[in-house]
């Protein structure tokens, strides 16, 4: 039977946060494995554009006796080449993760708030999100 409409406001109000919280795990998620996996990228494009004299041009001990303008734009050039394949590899560890904790099954459609007498989807499935009862094989993260 469907909600009065203050309940359904209340209920609604509590599944969207629900869903905005299961969101901001997965972009804190999605930013944590990008930044750790791009580090080598971030390192290599900042040092070449700290030393190279027509952009920052840094007085750094390293800068003046290590890298000169040639070495510093090989830097740069190296960090955008490598930066390719470490977005696929960030972009399949998140997915996998992801895929792996049921990171997509944790979000409410809002007819739990409309209707009275459903059950949340992660109850139904033995635990919050699916997490506690054994790993479906034929369950899909965009079901």
């Amino acid at each position: 039977e469907r909600r009065g409409a203050g309940c359904c406001l209340a209920w609604t109000l509590v599944v969207a946060t629900m869903n905005t919280l299961v969101f901001l795990i997965n972009l804190l998620l999605l930013f944590v494995i990008f930044t750790v996996v791009l580090l080598p990228t971030i390192v290599v494009v900042y040092f070449g554009f700290q030393c190279h004299s027509q952009v920052l041009h840094s007085s750094a001990r390293y800068c003046k006796s290590i890298l000169d303008d040639n070495s510093s734009s090989a830097l740069i050039i190296l960090g955008f080449v490598i930066m390719s394949p470490l977005i696929v590899v960030a972009m399949v560890t998140y997915c996998s993760l992801a895929r792996r904790l049921r990171l997509f099954m944790c979000f409410q459609p809002f007819s739990r708030a409309v209707y009275k007498g459903v059950k949340w989807r992660w109850y139904e499935e033995g635990g919050l999100c699916g997490c506690a009862k054994g790993w479906y094989t034929q369950a899909k993260a965009w079901v």
